[in-house]
């Protein structure tokens, strides 16, 4: 590794990142901030442009066959955002009626099928705490059509968080932030429509995860097992409300890191990297693209990279 290069960006909380592949912006790397904003930064990091604003909160963000850019917005939904106008769409707020209260992360399968996260059917973005503490276990793994058709491919999870393809489009994973795991759903062959773990002990609590230009999936680590999370999971429910109305510095501590790994399609951790948190901390977001390692930060004004992966 030649080390970690931190690229400011002018907002708050750089949930995720994902790199252009094609176009006139390839190389350019995408993420969403607190704001409601959609940024471009040169690869090089020499220019950072706002292109969009959702008017809610952008986290996950992927590339969509079409050109477009398919943004998870927490409140608002699956967004589709074209990053030369500006123009936003919202492509599914709803699911059986009811509005989402947690959209997260997404995958996008190359015929436009969308794979995507609701975080939780209790608590927004704004208490995704209370969740964790409460253990809720309504998170969910959702399928959007290019027909526009939604369904529900997954329920009960532990606060369903980032979603990856296979290179083969055989399974779609999803990370359980809740359980330190990643669940593999089976799409094709002979485990079609069965369920499994492609991760079944993670070293901390996992945010967003993505598929890499080198075939493995990525896993950002967002903090270290928490112990006190575990032991307030566990305890009355009137205890776990209260945790997370105390004053801040009362409340369980996330501990600062920098770390993400990558796993190959049988489990097998193949890349674990472990960055000084002093320069960055907190990592949510991860892209793998030729070598380079891409960083979001829910609680970063900026996006990192780490070059020379080997």
């Amino acid at each position: 590794m030649t080390g970690l290069e931190v690229v400011p960006v002018p907002a708050h909380g750089c949930e995720d990142v994902v790199v252009a592949t094609s176009g006139p912006d390839e190389g350019c790397v995408y993420t969403g901030t607190a704001d409601g904003a959609v940024w471009r930064i040169r690869y090089d990091g020499g220019r950072v442009d706002r292109i969009a604003e959702t008017g809610g909160r952008p986290l996950g963000i992927e590339l969509h066959p079409d050109g477009r850019l398919l943004v998870c917005d927490s409140s608002l939904g699956v967004l589709l955002i074209d990053p030369r106008s500006g123009a936003v769409e919202r492509r599914l707020a709803e699911v059986d009626g009811r509005p989402m209260r947690f959209c997260n992360n997404a995958a996008v399968a190359a015929d436009g099928t969308v794979w995507f996260s609701d975080s939780s059917t209790r608590f927004g973005q704004s208490q995704w705490k209370d969740d964790l503490v409460q253990n809720t276990r309504t998170g969910r793994l959702l399928r959007l059509e290019p027909s526009g058709d939604v369904r529900v491919v997954l329920d009960g999870l532990a606060f369903a968080n980032g979603v990856a393809l296979a290179p083969d489009g055989s399974f779609v994973a999803v990370a359980e932030t809740g359980a330190c795991t990643v669940v593999r759903q089976w799409l094709t062959g002979e485990r079609a429509g069965t369920r499994d773990l492609l991760v079944a002990d993670l070293p901390g609590h996992p945010d967003n995860i993505a598929t890499g230009s080198d075939g493995l999936i990525w896993v950002t680590i967002a903090s270290p097992v928490n112990a006190a999370l575990a032991r307030l999971q566990r305890a009355p429910s009137w205890l776990q409300r209260g945790a997370t109305r105390v004053p801040e510095w009362l409340q369980p501590k996330v501990e600062p890191s920098c770390r993400v790994q990558a796993y190959d399609v049988t489990g097998r951790v193949v890349h674990d990297l472990r960055l000084p948190a002093d320069r960055y901390a907190m990592v949510t977001g991860v892209r793998e693209h030729d070598g380079t390692v891409w960083l979001g930060s829910l609680e970063q004004p900026a996006v990192a990279r780490v070059v020379g992966l080997s």
